[in-house]
């Protein structure tokens, strides 16, 4: 199996710093484009492999709509989402299983607990248990079965590589990205998720990040839908507080962070930043995103320090703010 770039590779990308003092540092590769698509900035080794995780959904929400699932709105948003498990999420989720005409019982994502603490708390409180339309991946899977619902595929095994769902996710990825699938491995939800370059994925998200609705090709309509779907419903997600919410709520770019800390962003004017985090803690992928493209001039210094503002990005000690968690690549 490929791996992902060496130590010798990465560069840093961002430090925690407490009270003055530099604690840790996270290397990692990155890459910008700019709004033509081109790339104007490179950071490491963004040639090398990465696994894209949850940032994938966007094209296998893509993929799922061209396959012939109907879904617009919070139901098109949840598709792409990493949810926190509310019940305003799960009652999406369920309306999307329910366009399917299939239960709960149908998703094949693992069990889980909500991330969100209140819905967490409260679930325990009435003796509840873990439940996969909690899992942070049911809007995805409920969105799968939704195209094999649609398309008269099986539902069963529809996270099989070789099923026809997860053969037609792989050829949309693949004309999205520009890039023969490298490697296939299975995503902490169950689906396959596809290795491919860090610039790649760029390209792929620039793509749909850029695409218009009025295009005369169908797979770019699509996309230009999924990412209006999510820049009007920021909640989706993953919820209130949360890193990607926040960023385009306030920001108004289009973004997916992914487990073990990949993370692409779309400014409005299409400039696109995919990073990886070598270390795989996510705490400080959005802000070095935005960061970025500060930098390419896409975001003023004005959003980028409101971004700053509202991210959770303060280290504690004693019950106050005593550092704070900031990028450095490019600096």
């Amino acid at each position: 199996m490929p791996q992902t770039f060496a130590v010798a590779d990465a560069v840093e990308l961002a430090v925690v710093e407490r009270s003055g003092f530099v604690e840790s540092r996270h290397a990692g590769s990155a890459v910008v484009l700019g709004p033509d698509g081109e790339v104007v900035a490179s950071y490491g080794d963004p040639g090398a492999l990465v696994l894209p995780r949850s940032s994938l959904k966007p094209l296998q929400a893509i993929a799922c709509v061209t396959a012939g699932a109907a879904l617009e709105g919070e139901r098109l948003a949840l598709a792409t989402a990493s949810h926190s498990g509310t019940d305003r999420h799960v009652a999406v989720v369920r309306d999307i299983l329910d366009q399917a005409g299939l239960g709960e019982e149908a998703l094949a994502c693992p069990p889980a607990w909500p991330g969100d603490q209140a819905t967490r708390d409260e679930l325990v409180r009435d003796r509840s248990e873990p439940s996969r339309i909690r899992m942070n991946c049911s809007g995805k899977h409920a969105a799968m079965l939704l195209a094999c619902a649609s398309t008269g595929w099986d539902t069963d095994g529809y996270l099989d590589p070789a099923h026809p769902l997860q053969v037609h996710v792989r050829e949309v990825v693949e004309r999205l990205t520009g890039e023969r699938v490298a490697a296939t491995a299975i995503d902490g939800c169950g689906a396959p998720v596809h290795a491919m370059t860090l610039t790649g994925l760029a390209r792929g998200i620039h793509r749909i990040g850029t695409a218009s609705e009025r295009s005369p090709f169908a797979l770019h309509r699509v996309a230009g839908t999924v990412v209006r779907a999510v820049r009007e419903n920021p909640w989706t997600i993953e919820g209130p507080g949360r890193p990607d919410s926040i960023v385009i709520e306030r920001l108004g770019v289009f973004a997916k962070g992914g487990a073990e800390s990949i993370m692409v962003m779309v400014a409005p004017n299409g400039t696109t930043v995919a990073l990886k985090v070598l270390d795989g803690g996510s705490r400080a992928a959005s802000i070095i995103a935005v960061h970025l493209l500060g930098r390419a001039g896409a975001l003023t210094p004005a959003q980028v320090a409101d971004a700053a503002a509202h991210l959770p990005l303060a280290v504690h000690g004693g019950g106050h703010d005593v550092g704070v968690i900031r990028p450095t690549v490019g600096t």
